[in-house]
């Protein structure tokens, strides 16, 4: 079980510490909302997770010919919805500055739940997760976690991704409160919109 334990915390910060356009977006909405929304924004990310871990360890080898028809759309998706993502978070920055040069605040942030379950679904877009781990469990042999050393792995990949996702939060948080004005969150959603999309178009143009 310790076994089960160790390798699900290694897998779990194997996927998540790598911060792509969904680790961007978790940061740059916790500086224009609160911590408790990128709390819940990250939980959707670490659930997302922890769901293809679970789906590896119990699908183990039979997984891979089922997912290859789709990877190619689902990718193509994930892409699609953090360029719509950056599109808004621009466009909202622009009118709120227009507007009367307030604070991001003062437009209608997401709800916490739905920071989860956007950050749930886009992460859900990605199939390279369920073959990362997929790979992970064949790799240790031809059998993959049995019995209760499947749920210490999946536990132990949520937890793993669920302490990255927040601290990746809480560094949003920090930037938020030490870009008070105006001008400065501007400036941050603004360049967030440019890394997500950028991000975004990388990963149309990756096979």
């Amino acid at each position: 079980m310790s076994a089960a334990l160790v390798a699900g915390l290694l897998a779990g910060y194997g996927v998540a510490v790598p911060v792509g356009a969904v680790g961007a977006y978790l940061v740059a909405l916790t500086a224009r909302t609160s911590l408790r929304t990128g709390a819940c924004a990250a939980l959707g990310v670490a659930t997302a997770d922890g769901l293809y871990a679970l789906l590896a360890v119990l699908g183990g080898a039979g997984l891979a010919p089922l997912i290859a028809p789709v990877a190619t759309p689902l990718r193509i998706g994930a892409a699609l919805v953090l360029l719509a993502l950056a599109v808004r978070t621009a466009r909202t920055a622009l009118r709120a500055r227009r507007a009367d040069g307030g604070p991001l605040r003062a437009q209608a942030p997401p709800s916490p739940a739905r920071a989860f379950l956007t950050l749930l679904g886009i992460t859900l877009l990605n199939p390279l997760t369920v073959l990362y781990f997929a790979a992970l469990v064949l790799g240790d042999g031809p059998h993959p976690p049995a019995g209760p050393d499947r749920a210490v792995f999946t536990a132990a990949v949520f937890a793993a991704s669920a302490s990255w996702q927040l601290l990746l939060a809480a560094s949003g948080a920090l930037l938020g409160r030490a870009l008070t004005g105006p001008r400065g969150r501007l400036f941050t959603a603004l360049a967030s919109a440019a890394l997500v999309g950028g991000l975004a178009v990388r990963l149309l143009l990756t096979g």
